[in-house]
């Protein structure tokens, strides 16, 4: 730490020793000692950071929701793809006594900084799930957790619910995008109703509330679809997934998915992933003997 406050008082922090340009902010997020950028690290260097890469992608993955779950009267399918190595989105889901729980977020940031906030997030999460907490209360403990234990500016929106046998469903949305709300009319956006964890310790988070029909669903994402580009710098945004939502209400989880996954890539004409995106459908199970 004297290391980097010398840096800081020789007007030299944060900059790479070789070019003399700014080092990835992430880096020096992690590691305040930082003093190289990426294009000016050593053979070495880059294999080590390599190594370490590989290893927080391989941790992360292994804190996604294992692949089978399926709670009794629910459907559920999500999809995890991060544009680099590792990713800030954040995707559990936890089967309990009454129902299920789930939970979608997006930590600010990106690389390895917002990896680090997201496994965070997660182990806060489900060491408050334990405690069978009201939904409100939990999400309002974790926001101050999240605020006593991270720097000044790193936030998270995320939708936390629960999805009880009766099709109830109660959720938080702490600044997140709009849920969707997959219906026989078409599919409705529920709005953010708090603001994201971190900005505020003493924050009130709102439970909204909806109930679902056999073969109604909800459905979550992250920014890395709303905001995604094509050649000509169009984002494909909330009226797209809507659109393309209703037109599929109905459908299984895994069927939604890919439609969505299809449509954003003919939307992105081939364009490389420049942002984390994760998607998660909810679906309550069609009534035996209906077929979708």
């Amino acid at each position: 730490m004297d290391a980097a406050l010398g840096r800081i008082d020789q007007g030299t922090f944060g900059l790479c020793e070789t070019c003399h340009d700014s080092v990835e902010p992430e880096r020096l997020l992690a590691d305040p000692l930082v003093r190289f950028c990426l294009d000016h690290l050593s053979s070495a260097e880059q294999r080590a950071l390599e190594s370490d890469l590989s290893l927080a992608a391989r941790i992360q993955r292994a804190l996604l929701p294992k692949p089978g779950l399926a709670p009794a009267g629910w459907d559920v399918r999500f999809h995890y793809q991060p544009a680099n190595m590792v990713s800030g989105d954040y995707c559990d889901l936890l089967e309990t006594s009454d129902g299920l729980l789930f939970m979608l977020g997006d930590v600010s940031g990106k690389g390895v900084a917002a990896s680090m906030l997201m496994s965070h997030l997660h182990a806060t999460f489900r060491s408050l799930a334990e405690a069978g907490l009201p939904l409100d209360r939990m999400v309002e403990d974790a926001n101050r957790i999240f605020c006593e234990s991270t720097l000044a500016g790193q936030f998270a929106t995320l939708v936390v619910g629960r999805a009880a046998h009766d099709g109830s469903v109660e959720f938080v949305s702490a600044g997140h995008l709009p849920l969707l709300h997959l219906h026989v009319d078409g599919a409705t956006p529920r709005d953010s109703t708090g603001v994201p964890l971190g900005m505020f310790c003493n924050t009130r988070f709102p439970v909204q509330r909806l109930t679902l029909a056999h073969g109604d669903a909800v459905l979550l994402y992250t920014d890395g679809l709303t905001e995604a580009r094509n050649r000509a710098g169009q984002e494909y945004g909330l009226h797209r997934i809507r659109a393309l939502a209703a037109r599929h209400v109905g459908i299984a989880p895994a069927g939604l998915i890919s439609e969505c996954l299809e449509d954003l890539v003919s939307f992105g004409e081939g364009l490389k992933q420049t942002d984390d995106l994760t998607l998660l459908v909810v679906r309550r199970a069609a009534q035996a003997g209906v077929s979708v």
